[in-house]
Formats: structure tokens, C-alpha cells, sequence
């Protein structure tokens, strides 16, 4: 358990964190070949969706094999309709990854410098102590002090925030929480303002960026923004969150009505898994840029931080992705670079259902590619 308190008296407690304590080497957990994996993998899903405490898809490949796909839970408790394995998702934080990429994209294309401050593409920021000290690095790796985005002010201006210039509007005269630099704080705001970059170096809506520079390169055909409060496409989950021993579905007012380059698009788990796919193969970066983009940079608890990616081991191996958790959403896309595989857990339900899925596959993964 981590707390962080304030440092005057009475010292409240600001934040804190749980996590499970590091496993001792001599209790570590047998890896296993891939048939004995995916038939463990199953037998832990079924029993945690009989016991409604799993709901969502699960994809596990190696390359281009996909070793096992499938649904479970309901995607509408109320219309008893099930998910499938097409069904989307709210992957929540995972869409850092994507812009993390549409930044190296246009990094690799000469069109910007990670070292430069905010202000060198964002001239008429409001805050000066940001746009002049804060590097595209520092709002890439969560060090550049730039806060949160589910704050009151957003809140109260709900209804008309979609773009990322309009959470500008409102929170763009903030100042910095520290000195950028100073250590890794997790930081929605940060992410929003590359987004705010990558519009007014490539010219085109943030959105739209991705729609055709990532999305259909990778051939992710039902990835895109939602309104978050509104969701009615049948092939899209509904959010639940656990309320006593029930679970109820989740209440969006207050949540902007659109996605953010912070997060928050919907897709499926075949659609992520292409994007994975998409990395490993060259189709949105070069193998260097990849390697910038996912090779850790600053500690963060339980590891490293890349750029918009994690980079951590399970049992000593090495994965790199990003996840994502929220009232009635919980994702994990998990990348084994050396060993070839690729994760995709994505629920409907609150944290840690799709984190315990995750955990169960890597630390039971080959170890050898």
C-alpha cells in the first residue's frame, strides 16, 4: 500500500495505492506450453463469469496466430444480450497509446521535436510556466506536472467539451502541480494537449488523425470516439459497476459526451490486437521510433514509463502496453517483444477484472519465443 499525504499538518492523505507485493523467486508460478495455457486461461474464465465476476473478451496470439478468442458476460444485463467477440469496449487510458504514436509519427516525419516545450506548437497557451518549460517528453512520460482532467471545472462544462481545445479552454491557465521533470505523476491533462499538438502540426482534427494514420493502416475497422454518455450501439457494451452485490449500470453525467487523446475511444479486441500487430510489423513506425516509443524512461511504480506505453515484467519477462480502468471499464493490452505474443483483455466491468486476466496469462506465458 502506498499513500501519499500532504506535507504540511495534518498531513491528509491526498492519494493512495494498492498493489500485490512482488511474488518470492521460490514461489514462483510454473509456465506453461501454449496448449496447457489457453485450456487454464478458459477454465479461469468460465468460473469467473459464472461467478459475474468477469464480463468482457479475451484474445491471446503469437504473430499472426491468434491461439484463443472469446466472449463472456452480457454486453446489456437489462436486454440479457450477451457480448461477442466483436463486441466494443470502452478501452479508457489505452488510447494514450495512440497518441503517443500519432505524436512519433510526426516526430519521424520531421514535423516536430520531443525535446521542445508546449509553447513552441501551442504559441498562445495560456500558462506560461507550462508552455515554456514543459517538453513534449515530460507530457509523453507523465513528468511535466500538467494534473488531471476529472476535475470540477470539467465537470461543470460537461456538455460542451468534444475537442481537446475546449478542456483548454477551461483548464489552460492552471499552473504546473511541480517543476517538470521533478518525478511521474499520472497525467490526463498531459495527454490532451499532445492531442491539441498533434492537430496544429498535422492539420487535421485529432480524431481524424487517427482515424487515417492509425486506425486504417492497422486495419482497425470498429475503433473510434463515442459519446460516452450516450453510448446506443448494439454492438457496444454498457459499463457496470459493483454496488454491494450487485452490479448496476454506470452513470456517465458529468463525463465529457466525446473521447480524449486521453483516452476513452471504444474498440474491440481484435481491433487492438491489429494495432499491436500494426507495431510489431512497420505499418505506423519505423523500428527505431518503436523502440523510442515503448523502451521505459522515468520509475513509476511497478516499473517503467515509456512514451504513452509501460514497460514492466511479469516473472522476469518483459511486457510493454497500456491499460485502462474506470467505473464499468477495465482494459489491458499486453505486448511480449521478445517472445511474440500479444494480450488483449477488454471488460465492462470496474477494475481489476481485466488486470487479474492479464497477470494469470503473462506470468503463465512461454518464457522462450
Amino acid at each position: 500500500m502506498t499513500f501519499e499525504v500532504e506535507p504540511a499538518s495534518p498531513h491528509r492523505i491526498v492519494s493512495w495505492d494498492i498493489r500485490p507485493a512482488q511474488r518470492p523467486a521460490d514461489m514462483g508460478i510454473d509456465r506453461l506450453d501454449e496448449k496447457h495455457l489457453i485450456a487454464g486461461l478458459d477454465s479461469n474464465l468460465q468460473r469467473q463469469a459464472a461467478e459475474q465476476r468477469f464480463s468482457g473478451t479475451v484474445l491471446l496470439a503469437k504473430g499472426d496466430r491468434i491461439l484463443y478468442e472469446r466472449a463472456f458476460g452480457l454486453s446489456d444485463a437489462a436486454g440479457k444480450q450477451a457480448n461477442a467477440v466483436g463486441t466494443r469496449f470502452t478501452v479508457a487510458s489505452m488510447g494514450k497509446m495512440f497518441t503517443a504514436v500519432a505524436i512519433l509519427q510526426l516526430a519521424e516525419s520531421g514535423k516536430l521535436d520531443l525535446q521542445q516545450p508546449l509553447g513552441t506548437y501551442l504559441p498562445d497557451y495560456p500558462n506560461r510556466a507550462i508552455a515554456d518549460n514543459v517538453t513534449l517528453h515530460h507530457l509523453l512520460t507523465h513528468t511535466g506536472g500538467t494534473g488531471d482532467i476529472f476535475v470540477d471545472e470539467i465537470e461543470a462544462n460537461a456538455a460542451s467539451i468534444t475537442e481537446p481545445a475546449d478542456y483548454i479552454a477551461v483548464l489552460g491557465k492552471r499552473a504546473p502541480d511541480f517543476k517538470p521533470g521533478e518525478k511521474w505523476d499520472y497525467s490526463n491533462y498531459g495527454f490532451v494537449l499532445l492531442g491539441r499538438v498533434v492537430e496544429v502540426v498535422s492539420g487535421e482534427p485529432y480524431f481524424d488523425y487517427l482515424r487515417e494514420h492509425i486506425y486504417r493502416p492497422a486495419g482497425m475497422m470498429n475503433t473510434g470516439s463515442s459519446a460516452l454518455s450516450a453510448v446506443t450501439e448494439a454492438i457496444t457494451a454498457n459499463g457496470y459497476r459493483r454496488d454491494g452485490g450487485a452490479w448496476v449500470a454506470v452513470d456517465t453525467a458529468g463525463l465529457p459526451r466525446r473521447a480524449s487523446p486521453a483516452g476513452g475511444e471504444v474498440s474491440t479486441a481484435h481491433d487492438m490486437y491489429l494495432f499491436a500487430r500494426a507495431l510489431q510489423t512497420g505499418t505506423l513506425l519505423s523500428e527505431t521510433s518503436l523502440e523510442i516509443l515503448t523502451r521505459g524512461k522515468v520509475a513509476m511504480r511497478g516499473g517503467q514509463y515509456a512514451y504513452g506505453f509501460k514497460d514492466q515484467e511479469r516473472s522476469g519477462v518483459r511486457y510493454v502496453g497500456h491499460g485502462g480502468g474506470a467505473p464499468g471499464a477495465n482494459t489491458e493490452l499486453d505486448i511480449y517483444p521478445a517472445q511474440g505474443y500479444i494480450a488483449v483483455v477488454l471488460t465492462n466491468q470496474d477494475p481489476p477484472g481485466a488486470n487479474r486476466i492479464a497477470e494469470y496469462i503473462g506470468n503463465r506465458i512461454p518464457s522462450e519465443n
